[in-house]
């Protein structure tokens, strides 16, 4: 019983001063000016953390770009550029194309001789028995 007399009233006896107004009176001005330095001093940490990662960084950078060099490899961005380049290159032909770019015997009839009927084309490949009933 004592546990949960604890456990609930645990955290509101901490309290209990400050809603008093006992721990309001006057900060210590030396806190003030540790806390300041304190801040300074992560704040410096956190400058040259940042600066250190910039210089690994490119130092990384500068030997990715040599490995590149040395095998004739592309950046990523730039491969997903040609790649971009090359889909929408095979893309804008479409309907609105020029005749000019359509190569020859591809769907252009006129250029051809009189056409056949689906009816002579299917009886070609019957053999010649069928071939000579369906005709007549």
């Amino acid at each position: 019983m004592d546990f949960v007399m604890k456990q609930a009233l645990g955290g509101a006896t901490k309290d209990v001063g400050k809603m008093l107004g006992g721990d309001q009176a006057e900060k210590d001005p030396e806190a003030q000016k540790k806390e300041e330095d304190r801040r300074e001093a992560l704040r410096q940490q956190e400058e040259e953390r940042k600066q250190k990662h910039a210089k690994m960084e490119a130092e990384r950078e500068r030997v990715r770009q040599n490995v590149r060099d040395k095998y004739g490899l592309k950046r990523r961005e730039e491969r997903e550029a040609e790649a971009k380049a090359a889909m929408e290159a095979a893309c804008s032909g479409g309907l609105t194309r020029p005749k000019r770019a359509i190569p020859p015997g591809c769907g252009d009839a006129s250029d051809e001789g009189p056409e056949e009927s689906l009816f002579e084309a299917f009886l070609k490949y019957l053999p010649g028995p069928i071939q000579e009933f369906f005709r007549k």
